[in-house]
């Protein structure tokens, strides 16, 4: 089937298609159950990051044409811009599911997590132990206690740190059963430019939005790197930059002290009007608006 004809899933799709999630703010998405999930043997490409936990009975599932088979407590990365098919379950089943937009990714994503990322993509099927399934779940409850209990609820920061530590956790606890063997002496150079540059994005610094800088970090020319970007993940390296710089500006408006303009020079730009150009681009709203739209300040 040509790539043109494949079903788009963007993370806004899933409300319209599932009714029964146990969490939604529009970036991030908590569910435990995929078996009413219509159309669910249809092949579809998704456009955000997903990570499954089987927690009952068995899963196949392809993954741009990769059959791979999941059993009770084994884990699934799905990053976007993969394509999703024949997807199969026993009779008996369950499993956790979390899934969050690109740029949210990137807030949850710092410099040596995103290493455990990249291994991960490459063998994305791992099987955890008893104990760290049990710590995954005890955040998702955690979160589950907190959405039935809106009164104990004080804030959308408090539910983004409980998932922060349960990526981390879920993070560290996979990357104890990654092989240290695949180094980037085993890699091809595309594999190497992306992931050295993916690493240079989730760094915790003021990121640069021009392609040519990250080119010449690289030593690449920025067609190259706009190339390697595009086969390894379907986007540009310039829309990878912006769901950086954009996810970072977002925390920054929504949970920060900072004022538009310490914002604006906090993110490294020129002007007051040039930023505010650049958000209202991105997201829709100019900054001042956006931190209305989302609460800010409750």
């Amino acid at each position: 089937m040509k790539q043109s004809k494949v079903t788009q899933l963007d993370l806004n799709d899933v409300p319209q298609v599932y009714h029964n999630l146990k969490y939604n703010d529009g970036e991030i998405i908590f569910a435990d159950d995929i078996t009413s999930i219509p159309g669910l043997m249809k092949q579809f490409q998704v456009n955000f990051i997903a990570y499954v936990m089987v927690l009952e009975g068995s899963l196949s599932v392809d993954l741009n044409g990769t059959t791979h088979q999941l059993s009770r407590n084994c884990s699934l990365l799905v990053d976007r811009k993969v394509v999703v098919d024949n997807v199969r379950h026993t009779e008996r089943f369950r499993c956790l599911i979390c899934a969050m937009s690109t740029d949210m990714g990137f807030a949850f994503f710092n410099k040596s997590l995103m290493q455990s990322v990249m291994h991960i993509l490459a063998n994305p099927v791992i099987t955890m132990s008893q104990d760290e399934v049990d710590l995954m779940l005890r955040y998702y409850d955690l979160l589950t206690f907190k959405m039935d209990h809106p009164e104990m609820n004080f804030g959308r920061e408090t539910v983004r740190d409980i998932i922060r530590c349960f990526a981390y956790d879920l993070l560290s606890n996979i990357n104890k059963h990654l092989s240290q063997d695949a180094g980037d002496d085993m890699l091809r150079q595309g594999d190497r430019i992306f992931r050295r540059f993916m690493l240079l994005l989730a760094e915790d610094t003021t990121a640069s939005r021009s392609v040519q800088s990250y080119a010449d970090e690289l030593c690449v020319s920025p067609k190259y790197l706009t190339s390697v970007c595009r086969k390894h993940s379907g986007s540009t390296a310039s829309e990878l930059i912006a769901a950086s710089v954009i996810s970072r500006i977002k925390h920054l408006l929504l949970y920060s002290d900072l004022s538009i303009k310490e914002v604006a020079n906090e993110m490294g730009f020129e002007n007051l009007s040039f930023f505010g150009k650049y958000v209202r681009k991105h997201l829709g709203l100019s900054p001042n608006h956006y931190r209305k739209a989302n609460g800010y300040g409750r």
